[in-house]
């Protein structure tokens, strides 16, 4: 990155980090980044494709799953190998030092954010599956931004590192959609009551 671009991103960093936070934040967002917080969340998704697709679910699921994996591969074992940056948490260089809200400091590369790249690929992935049948299905991106936002606030990442992230996820939850979609077609989902 050039050097306008990183001090963009320092700048940015500390504001979400130091200047943008309250003690609920604190309080919340350290959660928010976590998997199994989420349990909830993934086991609706599997009821509601069951009961809104049946048999045809298993694929869709299968293919959601895949995408999650697809992209912390991608993320994990190839970028973050070939792509070295410093956590904020662990850079030395940084003034003031990152609020670190977590109990430890991963020692990975910081670019990409894994995080970003797996929710953002699954959450464009629910996008593209989903548009055509479910309201507000771009409730995904919000709730995926939520996690990225929460990886900056507690000082594992960099903004830059979950905006890449973000770009990435999204082209490989497009793509994977798209393989979906070319494999099994729209699916079709029964009308949901709103009453």
């Amino acid at each position: 990155m050039n050097n306008r671009l990183l001090e963009f991103d320092y700048d940015l960093f500390h504001k979400i980090n130091h200047e943008w936070t309250s003690t609920f934040l604190d309080r919340v967002l350290p959660y928010v980044r976590e998997s199994v917080v989420w349990v909830p969340l993934y086991l609706f998704l599997l009821v509601f494709g069951w009961v809104n697709y049946g048999k045809k679910s298993y694929f869709w699921m299968l293919a959601a799953i895949a995408t999650a994996v697809i992209a912390n591969f991608i993320s994990s074992d190839i970028i973050k190998v070939f792509f070295y940056r410093d956590r904020p948490c662990r850079d030395t260089m940084l003034d003031p030092v990152a609020n670190l809200l977590i109990n430890r400091c991963p020692i990975s590369s910081s670019f990409t954010s894994s995080h970003a790249v797996n929710h953002f690929s699954v959450a464009m992935f629910m996008f593209q599956t989903l548009r055509f049948t479910v309201k507000r299905s771009w409730l995904f991106f919000l709730w995926a931004l939520v996690i990225v936002y929460a990886q900056v606030y507690v000082g594992v990442h960099y903004p830059m590192d979950v905006f890449f992230g973000a770009l990435i996820g999204c082209a490989i939850g497009y793509f994977t959609s798209a393989v979906f979609h070319y494999r099994a077609g729209i699916l079709e989902l029964k009308p949901v009551s709103t009453s």
